[in-house]
């Protein structure tokens, strides 16, 4: 657990008070309640990976390499797909490594990628996914981690976010709070609905999204029951969304 005076420094950031230090004791001014409800925490975190997930241990013992966790998807619901992105040569040169780690179900090598190699890692869940899963909350990717410690970024109401850091902080006690920032809701979040969210985890689950594709989007729409012309026009109002996201994502820079 992070001690008593991180807490206070966390908590008077949260709150927009200030600590007694010695410094400026002005009052900042406090967000009022409308305000509030309308905005999100973007708070960035840095902890030491837990033990029990496959990454923890995996860049302990290999402190030069890097990990990107690139997205994750749902197989059933105690388990995960996630690609990711892991620094080394030859391609698959870690894969069998991976795949002796008890949360691990299965590891497949992607392709080559820079300096690096893609890799399809099935597991079994953390905690944290069945928190994100309650709160409906995004879990933003990149993850990138390396030397067994990870950078982790929370958007959020507070309510959830101090939900998920009291997780954090059980699971892994030297969580470190890097930045605080608070942003409109719409300014950040592709807003897409409960279709169009089961639409786009159907598709990456069933590779059509992977490097090289793994199903044609004709083979899509039949395993989906629908026409092609409709998933093809429902992927791209999703890409669509998405990309404008991606494109005011510049806001997000403090």
């Amino acid at each position: 657990m992070a001690d008593r005076k991180t807490r206070g420094r966390f908590a008077g950031r949260l709150t927009g008070s200030v600590e007694p230090d010695g410094g400026d004791h002005r009052e900042p001014k406090s967000p009022d309640r409308s305000e509030r409800e309308e905005s999100l925490l973007l708070v960035t975190l840095r902890l030491k990976i837990p033990g029990d997930l496959w990454c923890g241990p995996f860049s302990g013992a290999h402190r030069s390499v890097r990990l990107e966790a690139l997205n994750r998807t749902d197989l059933t619901k105690d388990t995960s797909v996630s690609d990711y992105w892991i620094s080394g040569r030859p391609p698959g040169v870690w894969a069998d490594e991976i795949s002796r780690y008890p949360d691990v179900l299965h590891v497949e090598s992607l392709a080559e990628v820079a300096d690096g190699c893609l890799y399809r890692v099935s597991y079994r869940n953390p905690p944290v996914v069945y928190v994100y899963r309650r709160l409906r909350m995004p879990i933003q990717f990149p993850l990138r981690m390396q030397a067994g410690v990870m950078t982790w970024e929370l958007i959020g109401h507070r309510a959830e976010f101090e939900e998920v850091l009291r997780l954090a902080q059980s699971r892994s006690p030297e969580v470190k709070v890097i930045s605080i920032r608070r942003r409109p809701l719409r300014s950040h979040l592709p807003m897409l609905t409960a279709t169009q969210h089961h639409l786009l985890s159907s598709a990456m689950a069933a590779g059509y999204f992977a490097v090289p594709r793994e199903i044609s989007l004709t083979e899509l729409a039949h395993r989906l029951g629908r026409s092609k012309s409709s998933v093809s026009e429902a992927l791209a109002l999703i890409e669509k969304k998405l990309l404008e996201s991606a494109m005011r994502s510049s806001d997000l820079l403090p």
